[in-house]
């Protein structure tokens, strides 16, 4: 039993769509056929079944780096070979809206918890396989909504203390966005032997003020989410 996750490996499929919020990973799960529930832990909620005749898993990883690399780490001594992210992001570039979605070709690592499981220079890269996967699902199934390849950030603060985010400089930088797990993901996969990729609906502009004007729950990020679970399951089948 995965002491964590409360998974039976047995039980738990090769291939792994992962998210943050429990309720979504539930959501995703209705889109497989004969989906059944196979744990539920602290926020990791999973569940297992087919889709398009392979078997997948879809579990939740929580919010922020340490908590979800728990379940990557379970995951992976489960048996897992493949994961791909559904995930959230702020925009820092222009072309990339809210409503928009983004596959992660590799993430800045300013988060915590890979610094303390590989040096300094090590990157946090994307499977390549699993990139290509994922943008040709997208283009198929991308509903109308813009799709754009390239470098995330994964940091593990929400909201500002007295210290400046770092957005001008990695928007300058021509990173696309910004989000919390993406390089624990790709860190511990790369560690692991398992394949890794991530997609991101982007639910606004990271540089705008979180106070004021930070809303994740439009029609058109939802709209966003809906079309990058589908685009994900598409693509784990092809990996």
């Amino acid at each position: 039993m995965l002491p964590n996750l409360k998974i039976d490996p047995q039980e738990l499929p090769e291939r792994v769509i992962v998210c943050g919020d429990p309720k979504r990973a539930a959501t995703i799960a209705g889109l497989l056929d004969n989906p059944r529930q196979l744990a539920e832990n602290r926020e990791y909620h999973s569940y297992a079944g087919s889709f398009q005749g392979v078997n997948v898993a879809v579990v939740s990883h929580g919010v922020g780096a340490p908590g979800a690399a728990v379940c990557f780490e379970e995951l992976a001594k489960g048996g897992a070979k493949s994961i791909i992210r559904v995930g959230t992001a702020g925009s820092y570039q222009k072309e990339v809206p809210p409503g928009s979605l983004v596959v992660s070709t590799a993430a800045v690592r300013t988060d915590g918890l890979t610094s303390q499981l590989v040096p300094p220079g090590f990157p946090a890269v994307a499977d390549r396989e699993v990139v290509s996967a994922l943008s040709d699902a997208a283009r198929e199934h991308h509903q109308g909504l813009p799709v754009t390849e390239g470098i995330t950030l994964t940091i593990d603060v929400f909201y500002n203390g007295v210290l400046e985010f770092p957005h001008a400089l990695y928007k300058k930088a021509g990173v696309l966005a910004v989000e919390m797990e993406n390089s624990a993901l790709f860190v511990i996969a790369a560690l692991r032997g398992m394949k890794a990729g991530a997609i991101l609906a982007i639910d606004g502009y990271a540089d705008a003020d979180l106070l004021d004007s930070y809303n994740p729950h439009t029609d058109s990020t939802a709209k966003a989410i809906e079309a990058e679970a589908k685009i994900a399951l598409v693509a784990i089948t092809r990996i």
